[in-house]
């Protein structure tokens, strides 16, 4: 039994979203998947018509001992655009919106504090905070795809923001 907590997080092309989160120090394991919609066991044609409410998301298991939910929505923001409406850089429509899925009331505190600090400093944030619901994994060729294919993310990049 296992001590391992999990986050669920969303911020464009699950790819690059997993790229980044899977080395962070204290994450056990990434699972791309779909969430936040209302289509049960979604697929990849399905949810990239847009039209099925689920964006392209990861999964994050990791060690509480090592690390914190607050240092991990820190890196979300911070490798992607929060301010973007429509998607991530050239991937648009509505599977590639910028989402936390908080699974407690302490998770939805450090996302929104994170938010406020960000509109502080002038940035329009569109990051939607929102409860986790069921997470649908992706196909198997999607998991851990940068690293299968020697790649890198193309619409994400570290920004230090905090």
């Amino acid at each position: 039994m296992s001590n391992y907590k999990k986050a669920i997080f969303a911020s464009g092309c699950f790819w690059g979203t997993e790229y980044y989160l899977s080395k962070a120090p204290g994450v056990v394991s990434t699972t791309v998947g779909y969430t936040g919609g209302k289509l049960l066991s979604p697929n990849y044609k399905q949810v990239s018509t847009g039209s099925t409410g689920h964006v392209e998301s990861v999964l994050v298991e990791y060690d509480p001992e090592k690390t914190n939910y607050k240092t991990l929505a820190t890196l979300f923001f911070e490798t992607h655009d929060p301010t973007q409406k429509n998607g991530q850089g050239p991937d648009i429509g509505n599977q590639y919106l910028s989402k936390i899925f908080y699974n407690n009331e302490e998770e939805k505190m450090i996302a929104e504090k994170l938010i406020n600090i960000l509109k502080d400093k002038g940035l329009d944030v569109v990051t939607v905070v929102e409860p986790a619901g069921e997470f649908y994994p992706a196909e198997e060729y999607h998991q851990n795809y940068y690293a299968k294919n020697g790649q890198s993310p193309y619409c994400h990049i570290y920004t230090k923001r905090f």
